[in-house]
């Protein structure tokens, strides 16, 4: 199995390099591969450095630019080095059999609704998680309940975003995992 992570090119608080790095052991430990964004900084940079310290397999994906400018691991398992940030995020999502957030800034959350999005449209059947460190993502999640409420967001995509608080939790509710049925309708996809 192959886990896109998606997390910050900042450290963010020590607590968050301290998770990056947990998240990466553990998944390392059990034989999962790590798809990431390619960087050696931030908790990019903590989550590699402990899949690989923990002898596990990490691919990184990383645009032309972030190389140049020098923040590109050069000890993963692969490097892809691409042109923009889109076939960033196409390759990543390829490459990948689910999804987990951890805590970041703006780019994160890109990422994160970018592969949500794809999900809600069903451009792949993948499930899309946060891992919500120390409630990081409450208000977010309010925000996410709040369109469901004001009628942008069906219920049955909401449910789509996996929430846990617990990296094991999240990874066992990926193995049963099922994605709503597709159909459309004037308003868009329903569930």
């Amino acid at each position: 199995m192959r886990v896109c992570v998606f997390c910050g090119s900042s450290s963010g608080r020590a607590r968050h390099v301290e998770v990056a790095g947990q998240v990466g052991r553990m998944l390392a430990e059990r034989g999962v591969e790590v798809v990431y964004g390619g960087g050696r900084v931030g908790t990019m940079g903590a989550l590699a450095d402990a899949v690989l310290s923990a002898g596990g397999s990490v691919v990184g994906v990383i645009p032309r630019s972030l190389v140049e400018w020098e923040v590109a691991h050069q000890g993963l398992t692969r490097l892809h080095v691409v042109e923009t940030m889109h076939e960033r995020k196409a390759l990543m999502a390829e490459l990948s059999d689910a999804f987990v957030t951890l805590p970041g800034g703006a780019g994160t959350l890109e990422e994160l609704f970018e592969v949500w999005t794809w999900a809600q449209l069903g451009l792949h059947t993948k499930p899309v998680g946060l891992l919500d460190v120390d409630g990081y993502f409450a208000h977010l999640l309010k925000m996410v309940d709040h369109m469901v409420e004001e009628g942008f967001l069906k219920p049955p995509y909401r449910d789509m975003l996996l929430v846990e608080d617990d990296l094991e939790r999240l990874l066992a509710r990926f193995q049963t995992y099922r994605p709503p049925a597709y159909k459309w309708s004037d308003d868009g996809p329903t569930g």
